[in-house]
């Protein structure tokens, strides 16, 4: 199963950079690479899958309904238990090519579930990033804050600087 980490690798890869957003999905030997360290076959449907499930995400959590896109990569998906020695463990039964991109969502699920409110886009307007808040008073805001925070504070300070009349 998919963990925290590769799905947040999967919902920022399609930064902007220079003002202008980027897809590093696009090239399909780089959603290989990524599928296949995850367990994946690669080839094209495992990347339309994957794409699709990303797309669907990335517009659930910046407030555009996907729910559709969302029911279609999780059409006829089952969890089956299957008793063992320590225990339930739950086998999803999903097409092979399906399957990366369906533990995604679940990934997704899990951390809306265990998390709650700590997923979102980063607070820069212009940023199409999105961060898992892990501090304590789930405060975060921005991607990086080397990046965007400083980017934002340094925006708004010269905004009051040049709206605050001088004395003279």
């Amino acid at each position: 199963m998919l963990d925290d980490q590769a799905l947040m690798q999967a919902l920022n890869s399609t930064p902007v950079t220079d003002g202008r957003r980027q897809d590093l999905w696009r090239d399909d030997h780089e959603v290989d690479r990524w599928a296949r360290e995850r367990g994946g076959l690669g080839g094209d449907e495992e990347r339309r899958w994957l794409r699709t499930a990303r797309d669907a995400l990335q517009a659930v959590e910046s407030g555009t309904p996907a729910e559709p896109r969302l029911r279609r990569v999780l059409a006829g998906v089952h969890k089956v238990p299957q008793p063992g020695t320590s225990g339930i463990q739950w086998h999803l039964e999903v097409p092979p090519e399906r399957r990366l991109a369906v533990e995604l969502v679940l990934a997704w699920a899990d951390v809306k579930e265990r998390m709650p409110g700590r997923l979102r886009p980063c607070g820069n307007p212009e940023c199409r990033l999105f961060l898992l808040d892990r501090s304590r008073a789930n405060t975060a805001r921005w991607c990086s804050m080397k990046t965007c925070g400083n980017r934002l504070k340094a925006r708004r300070h010269q905004a009051r600087t040049r709206e605050t009349p001088h004395p003279g």
